[in-house]
């Protein structure tokens, strides 16, 4: 099997949407706000998943070009106008990468 996307940034961030926010329309922002993520020059990828157990718990998933894309996101207007609604909090975000360009062993 090979993964064809290496050299790249992956964030996951999880969110809470506020007490004080209308659920729906904490979960409309986010959505609002991958679209506006997935516009970007930069971004491969951004995609939300609601929590099972807890519908405020938001995992953001993003991947991005480099380091450079991630930086330009946190730039962006509508990232900036994201942030400043206050809608939710972030509860924890870490960066990843890809582990390998090809897998190889005996569970292929």
């Amino acid at each position: 099997m090979t993964i064809a996307i290496t050299g790249t940034l992956s964030i996951t961030a999880e969110l809470k949407i506020k007490d004080t926010v209308e659920l729906n329309d904490g979960l409309l922002a986010i959505q609002k706000f991958c679209v506006d993520m997935n516009s970007e020059q930069g971004c491969f990828l951004a995609v939300a998943h609601q929590d099972n157990q807890d519908p405020r718990k938001v995992i953001l998933w993003e991947i991005y070009r480099d380091q450079i894309a991630f930086d330009e996101h946190f730039k962006a207007e509508h990232t900036q106008a994201f942030i400043k609604e206050g809608l939710t909090d972030l509860i924890t975000a870490y960066q990843t990468q890809p582990m390998a360009t090809q897998l190889t062993g005996a569970n292929q």
